[in-house]
């Protein structure tokens, strides 16, 4: 079987079910690299948990984001053109309670389009112990869910955003192994319990989009392009990391975040 006919498999599956888990894309052992370079990175830095563009002040998200195999994946989800909208880790501490609720994640982001998909990347076990994500099928298909507000702090996203009355039966786990990825629709329903395990649980989450899309909020949204051609010019040019939080990116870094925040944090 070829990579092509591979990858239209998987894009066929993800256009049915909205996701598809399980992909390899790094070997264990390199995986277990970029775990170190950001476990290094954090006796320095502090936590770098839900930091938006990280890929912007550190070069690890940045190399593991345009993957040639990764951009092959994307580009038959979302077309030729790629956007790199934004790249943050997810870490869930040993046995700590923070989880994620029901959600689709298009629902606060102000996209003009669904023409998105997010990869999960493992760089630790993500097993059904340690909190992996567990998705709706087919829910991608049936629109926006309407999402109340919490304000529970155990809950990893920022709105702590919730899809009441899911029907768990109904949803499946995706478990995945160091190196292995999920990529799933912005419309997809999914959810993740907490970590009982006693290894942290690591992902890095990378969100694509296609350059025609646009923000709704404001104009003063960032991306790169990672594939393609960019003929939209919807979005100011982030600047990758070159090195590691140079001082000048870290500055221009917390703008992003300030501005991500205000824009993930509002309806």
């Amino acid at each position: 079987m070829t990579a092509k006919t591979t990858y239209q498999e998987l894009a066929h599956s993800y256009n049915e079910n909205g996701y598809i888990s399980g992909v390899r894309i790094i070997s264990p052992e390199i995986a277990a690299a970029h775990r170190h370079q950001l476990e290094t990175a954090e006796i320095s830095q502090g936590t770098l948990h839900y930091k938006p563009k990280i890929h912007t002040i550190f070069q690890s998200p940045h190399e593991l984001a345009i993957l040639p195999n990764v951009l092959d994946i994307v580009e038959q989800l979302i077309g030729p053109d790629i956007l790199l909208f934004n790249a943050t880790y997810i870490i869930k501490e040993a046995g700590a309670p923070s989880h994620v609720s029901w959600h689709q994640d298009l629902t606060y982001w102000g996209l003009s389009h669904d023409d998105q998909v997010s990869m999960w990347l493992a760089l630790s076990p993500a097993t059904e112990k340690t909190g992996c994500m567990k998705m709706l099928p087919g829910s991608h298909k049936q629109g926006k869910f309407e999402h109340h507000p919490t304000t529970d702090q155990n809950n990893v996203l920022l709105q702590g955003q919730t899809v009441t009355d899911i029907d768990e039966s109904q949803s499946t786990l995706c478990p995945l192994q160091p190196g292995e990825a999920s990529f799933h629709h912005g419309w997809t329903l999914h959810a993740s319990t907490p970590n009982l395990g006693t290894d942290r649980r690591i992902g890095l989450n990378v969100q694509f989009i296609a350059p025609h899309v646009k923000q709704t909020k404001h104009n003063l949204d960032t991306a790169l392009l990672v594939r393609g051609k960019d003929q939209y010019k919807h979005f100011d040019k982030d600047i990758p990391a070159t090195t590691n939080f140079d001082p000048k990116a870290v500055e221009r870094h917390r703008k992003l975040q300030d501005l991500y925040e205000a824009t993930a944090g509002s309806s």
